[in-house]
């Protein structure tokens, strides 16, 4: 059977080089499918040594025992127990190498083969003689021709992959340390394997063609839905090793939870839709632009105190996304066993906060078939995969030596921790050490219900943002120009951490303030964060603010992902009208850091991602443009540079 796959993998492999010489289109992922069946073919092999007769596609290595007794000489009452500990810093992946694959930084996309290989024939007739002197040929019946006619390229739409960090005119993202030894922040953005859940388009807008003929449109994913696009924005403290392990790590988590919830494609037709009418005949109107006078009032620009200094920016509160909706899976119960599972891995690990605490999006109490309470909704997988994310972390820092306490370890570690849990990568987490930081981190998912891409301005798009922490997501509201923040600061002294604080943490946990007012909970000023393993018993857990928003066409202009280094001294107008004056979203990342570097009063780490949206062509033409923060930006400039009055 092995050479039997093996043959057949050649003869694939063949076929399909054969399709890339001849310019036909070849699916993203048939690489990736090529290589892990090589991986299954090897395996099968090894089985057949072993004369194991397991079905090669569940490619489960197994676990090695995790401690050996070990019997000293002499009598029983000298008899020492050794333990032998293996950590999830060495522990060997015990993944399925089939689903396995690696983060896609690109997205792909169809373009016209003549945009790649142009017309070879030249302008004008094929002959040099004279107007006057040229007739147009008659054939003859039963001629031939005296040669074929010429190899033209097709004219059909070629599969091809563009990286998505050097699509400049599309996304992005620009990182400096500021005035710091190291630089604690981390990005990522691409392309996840997951179910759409996207909102369906009206029956009007499906029968009719987005995208003009001679466009780029969007490839399908290997669910066969449009790509969901991933960004996200990752604040470390007290070293990188979490704002690492989360760039290289979540969308993994998020991928594996949708195919441990059984989750579908909200793109499906259902039986149910048969009679669905459509009530929207035509597509939504693009966004009517508003005057200075009409959106004055709601611009919140920073203003100067009575000493002439520019007070600290106050950020607004986050849009009202629309309600959770339900989505199919292909279990219930299942799906609420994974729930129940991971609450009750924490209340034996962690305990303390978690052991009443009641994630929102979960549904706890439900246990049999058909009691689904709220449902299963896209929103619940993403609360799994960050609390998963979250423990698999701290554990494996808990099983780490302290360097700074010698007698931290215990004797028997897995015996306390259970089994150790790996990342869907299979890669180890961390270093040697423990690591007792943590990060901030906020996720932005983009899904379209048709194959134009979200950056089309006729096109529409569901976003979902994932939150935990101070780092912020802002939109650009294409008609005013205002700022719509999606996120708000999960510090300590906001009203809703107080009452969640209030209700689940121990009593022991109260909040306090530091030397310069501002209130802290254990030391952290995030009272939400991945990481930080000593304060999670008091309540600083990784369950993520989750906002769904639907985008119309043009609605909006573009998303700007910001770490604290950035919004701390900023504005979230300020970041806006920034972005505004810049030609690319790649020079409009590059263009705030600039600025809040050159401004900042700390010199943190800062950190942009801008994403193009359907009105990023119309950014400026909505209310007063980039003009109504111009002035405080250039006190801000000139207050930096005085050297009489120095930094805050």
């Amino acid at each position: 059977m092995a050479n039997l796959a093996r043959r057949l993998l050649l003869r694939h492999s063949a076929h399909n080089r054969g399709r890339a010489t001849a310019r036909l289109p070849i699916s993203a992922d048939l690489w990736n499918r090529i290589h892990y069946a090589a991986l299954s073919s090897q395996r099968k092999a090894v089985h057949q040594v072993n004369g194991d007769t397991r079905s090669p596609t569940s490619l489960t290595l197994s676990r090695p025992r995790q401690h050996s007794l070990t019997r000293t000489s002499g009598p029983s009452w000298g008899r020492r127990r050794t333990a032998t500990t293996m950590s999830a810093h060495d522990a060997p992946p015990n993944i399925n190498l089939l689903s396995r694959r690696d983060f896609h930084n690109y997205f792909v996309t169809h373009l016209p083969s003549s945009s790649l290989h142009p017309d070879s024939r030249p302008i004008g007739p094929g002959h040099k003689l004279p107007r006057d002197a040229s007739t147009p040929h008659t054939p003859v019946a039963g001629s031939v021709p005296v040669a074929p006619p010429l190899n033209m390229p097709s004219k059909d739409l070629t599969v091809v992959r563009i990286p998505l960090r050097r699509a400049k005119h599309h996304f992005g993202a620009a990182s400096g340390r500021g005035t710091r030894s190291y630089n604690e922040d981390t990005n990522q953005a691409g392309t996840i394997a997951m179910p759409a859940f996207a909102k369906r388009a009206p029956i009007s807008l499906q029968r009719k063609q987005v995208q003009r003929s001679n466009e780029a449109t969007s490839a399908d994913s290997s669910y066969g839905d449009p790509q969901i696009f991933y960004f996200g924005v990752f604040d470390g403290h007290g070293g990188s090793q979490c704002s690492d392990f989360l760039r290289d790590e979540l969308h993994g988590y998020i991928e594996q939870a949708a195919v441990e919830f059984g989750l579908q494609s909200s793109l499906e037709k259902r039986q149910d839709d048969s009679d669905r009418r459509d009530e929207e005949t035509e597509a939504a109107a693009p966004p009517r632009m508003r005057s200075e006078d009409e959106v004055k009032d709601d611009l919140k620009v920073p203003v100067q105190d009575e000493n002439g200094r520019v007070q600290e920016p106050r950020h607004g509160g986050p849009v009202r996304g629309v309600k959770p909706v339900a989505a199919r899976v292909d279990s219930i119960s299942q799906a609420f066993k994974l729930e129940n599972d991971l609450l009750e891995e924490y209340k034996n690990i962690v305990g303390g906060y978690f052991r009443r605490f009641n994630p929102e999006f979960f549904n706890i109490s439900a246990s049999r078939e058909g009691d689904d309470m709220h449902g299963i909704t896209i929103e619940s997988v993403l609360m799994y995969a960050f609390l998963r994310a979250d423990l698999d972390f701290v554990a494996a820092q808990a099983r780490k030596p302290d360097p700074d306490d010698a007698s931290d370890m215990p004797l028997n570690n897995d015996e306390i921790l259970g089994a150790p849990h790996v990342p869907p990568s299979g890669h180890k987490i961390g270093g040697p050490d423990r690591f007792k930081g943590g990060s901030t981190a906020s996720v932005v998912l983009i899904s379209t219900p048709t194959p134009a891409p979200f950056w089309n301005p006729n096109a529409q798009s569901t976003l979902l943002v994932a939150h935990v922490g101070d780092t912020r997501v802002l939109l650009c509201d294409t008609a005013t120009g205002l700022a719509q923040p999606l996120t708000s600061d999960h510090h300590p002294s906001a009203p809703g951490e107080e009452r969640r604080l209030r209700r689940y943490a121990p009593a022991g946990s109260m909040v306090s303030g530091d030397s310069f007012g501002e209130e802290r909970i254990a030391g952290l000023a995030n009272s939400r964060a991945f990481g930080d393993m000593r304060s999670k018993r008091i309540g600083v857990s990784a369950e993520p603010e989750v906002t769904r928003v639907e985008l119309g066409p043009a609605q909006y202009s573009f998303i700007a992902l910001v770490s604290d280094g950035v919004s701390g001294d900023l504005s979230d107008q300020e970041i806006v009208d920034v972005i505004k004056e810049a030609r690319t979203p790649e020079q409009g990342a590059q263009d705030v850091v600039n600025y809040a570097t050159e401004v900042s009063s700390n010199g943190d780490n800062a950190t942009c991602l801008v994403v193009r949206l359907g009105g990023w062509e119309r950014r400026s033409e909505g209310g007063v443009g980039s003009l109504g923060t111009k002035e405080i930006r250039d006190i801000r400039r000139a207050e930096a540079l005085d050297p009489r009055r120095g930094r805050r």
